[in-house]
């Protein structure tokens, strides 16, 4: 890949592509004139930055969206926010700690009976660089809240999912955001939970590269499986492009500021309605039925990493994963009852 590509790659180009979209584009342009009215989504991350814009955005369009968050005050907030200027809007909020094994487990079980139908499901949620800590389950806070917990809500709310696009005709959508950052050099004791855990070689941005490269990895082998099943059911991850959000929290302000960035980089940056488009994009737009497995960069589908593309990669991190959480369930005896 030449370095032009790279360079739209990471940063998105500024021109159209195929889609007839581009990196200027925004959450509510590539979704116009789309009826969503009965499509009901959750989306995970959405009391900041992009996931705002796109449950806002999938609530314009008519969606039922549920609202996932840790702390419901917050999410309270984004309803009445949201409800103030769109009063027709369908918002729920429902409590969800993406580093809690259990919690996503509560959470699923009292989605799932509480609602009939599930047609979206975006993975938006994540941390950046924050200091080394474990989850309540033992995890590196990164790897257990950006894709572990993610991992679990999928395969928990996979059934509804199923289900839904069996009985309505209407294709099931998840969408895993993932980012550029997947593309630093992999490392294979990323298959270890011990080295993943070890504090003495905690790598803040390896991690989270490691966090976001397992979300590729889990759109592609998720998808395979949906479609050996035979499954109306699509899987895809994204770039959503680089975006002024409070995800830089944990950094050091003093050496890296996002004012700086902005000085130098003001041409690339994306704001946040620009951010959110390819998640919606893929979410919602009818050009993307039927497409599965694939990695989106400003609403075109392009290349991850040769890591992110390996099936055996892929596949293994997979395994991993669900071995992984058999080991926690058995460790933490109230998960899963």
């Amino acid at each position: 890949m030449g370095s032009g590509k790279w360079t739209s790659l990471f940063w998105g180009g500024r021109g159209v592509g195929p889609s007839g979209f581009g990196s200027s584009s925004t959450a509510d342009q590539v979704t116009e004139g789309i009826d969503a009215g009965n499509l009901t989504a959750i989306v995970t991350g959405a009391t900041s930055g992009i996931g705002i814009e796109t449950a806002r955005v999938l609530a314009l369009r008519g969606a039922n969206v549920i609202i996932p968050c840790r702390r419901l005050d917050s999410g309270l907030k984004l309803q009445e926010r949201i409800l103030e200027e769109n009063p027709n809007a369908r918002i729920e909020v429902m409590e969800m700690d993406l580093s809690s094994l259990d919690s996503v487990e509560s959470f699923a079980r009292c989605f799932c009976s509480s609602h009939e139908h599930l047609n979206i499901l975006i993975n938006n949620a994540g941390i950046f660089a924050c200091p080394f800590q474990l989850s309540v389950d033992g995890v590196e806070l990164q790897f257990a809240t950006n894709y572990l917990g993610h991992f679990l809500l999928t395969d928990l709310l996979l059934d509804k999912m199923k289900t839904t696009a069996k009985k309505t005709g209407r294709q099931g959508r998840i969408v895993n955001v993932s980012t550029f950052g997947h593309t630093r050099n992999f490392d294979e004791s990323w298959f270890d939970l011990n080295k993943i855990n070890d504090r003495s070689k905690y790598d803040r941005f390896g991690a989270y590269s490691h966090s976001k490269l397992g979300n590729i990895w889990h759109a592609s082998e998720l998808s395979r499986c949906l479609q050996e099943e035979g499954c109306n059911v699509t899987a895809n991850s994204l770039h959503p492009g680089v975006i002024a959000t409070n995800l830089t929290r944990f950094m050091n302000l003093k050496q890296f500021t996002l004012e700086s960035i902005a000085f130098v980089f003001k041409l690339f940056i994306k704001t946040i309605p620009q951010g959110a488009a390819t998640s919606c994009y893929v979410a919602l737009h009818p050009a993307v039925r039927d497409v599965t497995g694939k990695y989106f960069v400003d609403c075109d589908e392009a290349l991850p990493s040769l890591a992110a593309r390996d099936k055996e990669l892929s596949r293994k991190f997979w395994n991993f994963t669900k071995e992984l959480l058999v080991k926690l369930r058995k460790a933490n005896a109230h998960f899963g009852e």
